[in-house]
């Protein structure tokens, strides 16, 4: 059985918590306690970052790769 990689699993669990979050304050924007620039933006910064870190996992995973098939050879 294969294991789903770290950039696939840890991504997926952070937009889920992140949809969780902006559920949760979503009544402070809809009530106007919180700008759309800073609800909306703060949700765009977060997505950035999840992806960087997606893409930083999977070239760190595509080195590891490289390097125990050097290893093996």
């Amino acid at each position: 059985m294969n294991r789903v990689p770290k950039s696939t699993w840890l991504p997926i669990v952070l937009l889920i918590y992140l949809g969780a979050m902006a559920y949760i304050g979503y009544a402070d924007y809809a009530s106007g306690a919180s700008s759309a620039l800073y609800y909306f933006g703060i949700i765009g910064i977060t997505l950035i970052v999840i992806l960087t870190l997606h893409f930083v996992l999977k070239h760190k995973e595509r080195l590891r790769r490289e390097r125990e098939d050097n290893l093996n050879r």
